[in-house]
């Protein structure tokens, strides 16, 4: 049997490799310094194309623009920073361009609380420290220590988590593009290529805001919300699809109009106000991003793969809602009643059977 079977998530750089090899191969433009593939090639397996006759499918779906302006910026010296709000697919970007310049996306500090600058530079194994004393088969590489020695590209997701003096560790990275290792009495000085990829989300609760002097040595691109439905439709159909074939799932994609139903739910609910305007729409406390939409019909196809007939059922979409929209049991319920009475229920027959199941969950 395939190992790659039986991994639950595989990182792009193998679950893209026949496209990223198609691209290599066709592939006539100039490589900067380190980089696998060219700038112009990178952009069509970020936003799709044709390589050969190999289709390359988009990975991002939105304004090509920002995609140009994010290549260029690794080009440089600069490190790249992507905002955004929650669902914007920041980090599904920075992993692909990350597979795409160098064929390795692994090197990844999470941002936490718990996030010390111990993760940011490095460590110590401290039974070869008390044995050996310092020494360099002691020191334990972050993983942005490992992309400056390689050339490579390292991602820092979720940066606005951790605590402002580890975030300020970054600045003299960033400025000298060297780690002072002052127990070995060295630097270790980053190789051509490397570059930091940061994600930012300011919207959640719990982030503590950049200081001036990180942002500077980032160029920002600010990631917008689908802008239409039908592209959130396109991006939630999308990924539905390859996720649920990731974790064979045993039920049928949502059709079209299933699909279409949540979109307009999440995006009334992220607004404020129905989509012909005429109604405002008290939103709930939590975050009603793409991603969560995503998870939400995912789950409702393990649901009706498990337990149902393999056809996503409004009982099954409905059962994603609640857990997706009532966060906090006390506000969000009464939000979504509300949601459900005032616009659903007068949205007439087609949307007579999800409401019911809805309104039977929440109470």
């Amino acid at each position: 049997m395939d190992k790659k079977q039986d991994v639950l998530r595989m990182p792009a750089e193998k679950l893209y490799a026949s496209e990223l090899e198609a691209l290599k191969e066709a592939d006539k433009d100039q490589r900067p310094a380190g980089w696998q593939l060219s700038p112009k090639a990178i952009l069509t397996f970020i936003t799709g194309g044709q390589a050969g006759n190999t289709v390359i499918t988009p990975k991002y779906i939105g304004n090509r623009r920002l995609v140009e302006m994010a290549i260029a910026t690794l080009l440089t010296d600069r490190a790249l920073l992507l905002i955004g709000e929650p669902g914007t697919a920041k980090s599904w970007l920075s992993e692909n361009l990350t597979a795409a310049i160098h064929g390795d996306s692994s090197k990844v500090i999470q941002g936490t609380a718990g996030t010390s600058e111990e993760h940011v530079r490095y460590s110590w194994n401290y039974a070869m420290l008390l044995a050996q004393g310092p020494t360099e088969q002691a020191l334990i590489r972050s993983p942005i220590f490992r992309a400056m020695e390689s050339g490579g590209i390292a991602r820092f997701e979720e940066i606005s988590r951790c605590a402002s003096e580890v975030q300020d560790a970054l600045i003299s990275i960033l400025s000298e593009k060297t780690i002072a290792i002052p127990e070995l009495n060295r630097e270790a000085a980053a190789e051509r290529g490397f570059s930091i990829i940061a994600t930012a989300n300011t919207r959640d609760r719990g982030v503590n805001e950049m200081s001036a002097a990180l942002k500077r040595r980032f160029n920002i691109i600010v990631l917008p919300a689908p802008s239409s439905i039908d592209t959130e439709i396109d991006i939630v159909r999308r990924r539905v699809e390859e996720i649920s074939s990731s974790y064979q799932l045993r039920a049928t994609l949502p059709d079209e109009e299933t699909v279409r139903k949540v979109v307009t739910i999440f995006r009334e609910l992220r607004s404020g106000l129905t989509l012909d305007g005429k109604e405002k729409v008290k939103a709930p406390t939590g975050v009603i991003s793409t991603a969560e939409a995503i998870s939400l019909l995912t789950g409702s196809m393990a649901l009706a793969g498990s337990f149902g007939d393999g056809r996503v059922s409004d009982e099954d979409v409905a059962a994603g809602l609640q857990g997706a929209i009532v966060k906090d049991e006390e506000k969000d319920r009464a939000a979504w009643k509300e949601y459900l009475e005032n616009v659903m229920k007068k949205r007439g027959a087609s949307w007579r059977s999800l409401y019911g199941a809805c309104a039977e969950i929440n109470g």
